[in-house]
């Protein structure tokens, strides 16, 4: 059994920085850069659908400087640096979450490059961006609201950032908690925890966890 949807929540790129006495923004670019290549294993293992967890709602409250690195890095390597792997690998890219919380520029960029990728439906690659799975189910209740009616799980479904559900969800550094990723979606994906710090996470790490869920049996609560 193997997913069709992988989703990952890339933990441990500041304690990789501690650890390799480098800048935390070189531990961030390093990371980001792996999203490449978990690009690459998902088309080499015929895996659809990419969800990468790159910025929380909570990590607004970060250090200013820092979190003004990171919105560079997301305009240099997310919006135009990645440009070329989402060709590469026709994959459709889209940037969910709290968008507006971020510079207008960097929203541009984020809108053309799901627009330039549009018209690719062979692989997906889900960027959650200012995102809380908390805000995100607030969000969707809201829209339900505004609709004036009542709405079944499917309808509500609708109204969240993303409708598709993971089959397994990856965090990397060894944390064992799900932090608030993707609540509504993931109430039946398999998780798999892996100790290894996000930059260093690897195709054989990789396959570990690809291993280990062809390895369970899903029930879905029955």
């Amino acid at each position: 059994m193997k997913p069709k949807h992988v989703a990952i929540i890339p933990d441990g790129n500041r304690r990789w920085a501690k650890k390799h006495k480098v800048s935390k923004m070189k531990a961030y670019e390093k990371g980001i850069d792996n999203i490449a290549n978990v690009l690459k294993w998902c088309k080499k293992y015929n895996i659809k659908t990419l969800t990468m967890w790159g910025f929380s709602t909570e990590n607004f409250m970060r250090d200013k400087k820092e979190v003004k690195g990171l919105f560079e890095l997301f305009d240099k390597k997310l919006a135009e640096g990645l440009k070329h792997d989402y060709k590469k690998y026709k994959a459709q890219v889209r940037f969910l979450g709290n968008l507006e919380a971020f510079p207008k520029a960097l929203q541009e960029k984020m809108r053309k490059a799901e627009q330039e990728t549009a018209k690719n439906t062979k692989y997906r690659l889900n960027l959650l961006l200012a995102y809380g799975g908390r805000q995100e189910i607030l969000d969707a209740v809201n829209r339900a609201i505004r609709m004036g009616k009542e709405v079944s799980e499917k309808e509500f479904e609708q109204l969240l950032y993303l409708q598709d559900c993971p089959d397994l969800v990856i965090r990397t550094s060894g944390e064992i908690r799900t932090s608030g990723f993707l609540p509504w979606q993931t109430a039946y994906s398999e998780y798999y925890f892996c100790k290894k710090l996000w930059p260093d996470f690897s195709e054989k790490d990789f396959v570990l966890a690809l291993k280990e869920y062809a390895r369970r049996k899903r029930k879905y609560g029955r």
